[in-house]
């Protein structure tokens, strides 16, 4: 149901104070749902049309279940496209209504303007449905059983991307398989007499050594580790067609999604912060403070051994204006080393909007944090790193050494908090099988999911798939033949 009346009048007013302020976004239809509505498409991913699959069934179960017991409730939906499409919930205030379109708002300022989502598809509400469409006909074809087995197995792969895959220029030439074959190095014409002049043995040599290094490096498959399996999957695996176009559909909608992973912290944090100014400067009358104040801080609240995007985000974000507004950056800051002078530093610069802007635009969760979260930022807001105690049963503070929490807190970012998976050799051990590698970091694999992974991998390859990786100082290798699974030191 499409708003009007009062809700109509208060979002163009609120989208003038946006555009007003510099935020720059797509058009914005919002629609009204009622509670099952808003928990059905939420647990689509925000689109109305996804393909058939238990899973989406299952979200809704929950998010109902959530809702009727007064554990969750969803207040909005914005969804990256052109134009932007947002849901608000039916039977929710008007003061509550009004944050969510000033959210939105900042929401899709992001969306725009944010290098990470530069590559996405602004018209994923018609492919999804596309996508819905070309599954339903495979199941039409090869029965809901076996589809939704492979579908299975394909959404359990999915974080296996390269998320930095969009913006690397690719070959154009894939594998040609016709290098295996031998073929003789090709003559310069000439007399029968003149042959060995025109074709000297040393020139016959020299091609003959170049085409074997071609061929050499053409049976290296991949040619460098590739961290985007699902893609080398699609690639090389033996598929039938449906399969291959089942997993084009599912690494398109991972690819789709992935910049709200990278960027969760700056997304909420931005269009939090907008959502706040928009609405204390310009659209809340009196009487509607305390409706407001008691909404935005169950939005902000971090309770202990959490992270709350909401609240790490526009906090950041703040105190970035702050410090650029009053010049607490740069090497003469840096270099000061008397506390009350820092705390009182002002030169008036003026430039935290401006400094802010640009940050929305370049960076991801990771640089964020990595370039801006300051020992100052971290105290101030008492953050520590927390760890659980097995013997009282809770989180209790493990440190509060800056350098351990912000380490902390980038490892749980980098590649969204998962292993990093790449596909070494094709042809592992001259059989035609698969060998993964994890780049290995501090945490190692969990070794049950590392299986449940293999499991679906080798489905994919048909034949055995192997996986390498460090458990402390050794080495070790995992593989799966079809049947059993084995482990062995390296």
């Amino acid at each position: 149901m499409n708003i009007s009346g009062k809700l109509a009048e208060a979002k163009e007013k609120i989208s003038e104070y946006a555009a007003g302020y510099g935020l720059d976004f797509y058009y914005v239809i919002f629609e009204i749902l009622r509670f099952e509505q808003m928990n059905e498409i939420a647990a689509k991913g925000g689109f109305p049309v996804r393909y058939p699959h238990w899973r989406f069934g299952m979200e809704y179960e929950q998010l109902s279940k959530g809702y009727r017991y007064g554990l969750q409730k969803i207040y909005e939906m914005v969804i990256n496209t052109d134009p932007c499409y947002a849901y608000l919930l039916e039977g929710n205030g008007i003061v509550d209504q009004k944050l969510v379109m000033a959210h939105v708002y900042g929401h899709c300022d992001f969306f725009k303007n944010n290098y990470y989502f530069s590559k996405t598809n602004r018209k994923m509400m018609d492919e999804t449905a596309n996508h819905a469409i070309r599954v339903r006909k495979y199941i039409d074809r090869h029965g809901i059983e076996k589809v939704e087995d492979f579908v299975d197995r394909c959404l359990s792969l999915e974080n296996l991307i390269d998320y930095h895959a969009p913006f690397i220029k690719r070959k154009g030439e894939g594998f040609k398989p016709d290098l295996y074959e031998k073929q003789p190095v090709k003559k310069l014409k000439s007399k029968k007499y003149m042959d060995k002049y025109i074709n000297p043995p040393e020139f016959l040599e020299e091609q003959e050594e170049k085409f074997e290094e071609e061929l050499q490096k053409a049976k290296n498959i991949p040619e460098q580790p590739e961290q985007d399996i699902l893609m080398f999957l699609i690639e090389y695996a033996p598929l039938e067609d449906w399969q291959h176009d089942i997993l084009s559909i599912i690494r398109e909608e991972a690819y789709y999604f992935a910049p709200q992973g990278q960027t969760k912290i700056m997304n909420e944090g931005w269009a939090s912060y907008w959502h706040s100014k928009i609405m204390t400067t310009k659209v809340l009358k009196d009487s509607e403070v305390i409706d407001y104040a008691d909404h935005h801080s169950g939005t902000v609240y971090m309770g202990k051994g959490q992270v709350n995007p909401y609240k790490i985000g526009i906090e950041l974000f703040r105190d970035i204006e702050d410090r650029w507004n009053k010049g607490k950056f740069g090497k003469e800051y840096d270099e000061c080393d008397n506390y009350a002078e820092k705390r009182n530093w002002d030169k008036k610069l003026g430039l935290g909007r401006e400094k802010i802007f640009e940050i929305r635009k370049h960076y991801n969760d990771v640089s964020f944090i990595d370039t801006f979260f300051t020992e100052e930022f971290c105290q101030e807001h008492n953050l520590f790193t927390y760890r659980y105690n097995e013997r009282t049963k809770r989180n209790e503070i493990n440190s509060r050494e800056f350098k351990a929490i912000k380490n902390q807190f980038l490892f749980s970012l980098t590649n969204m908090g998962q292993p990093i998976i790449q596909a070494q050799d094709a042809n592992y051990e001259n059989r035609g099988e698969l060998l993964l590698e994890h780049v290995c970091d501090s945490k190692g694999l969990d070794i049950e999911y590392a299986q449940r992974t293999l499991e679906n991998v080798q489905y994919i390859w048909g034949r055995p798939v192997s996986i390498i990786s460090k458990s402390k100082d050794k080495e070790y290798l995992l593989s799966f033949d079809g049947k059993d699974h084995k482990s062995k030191d390296i």
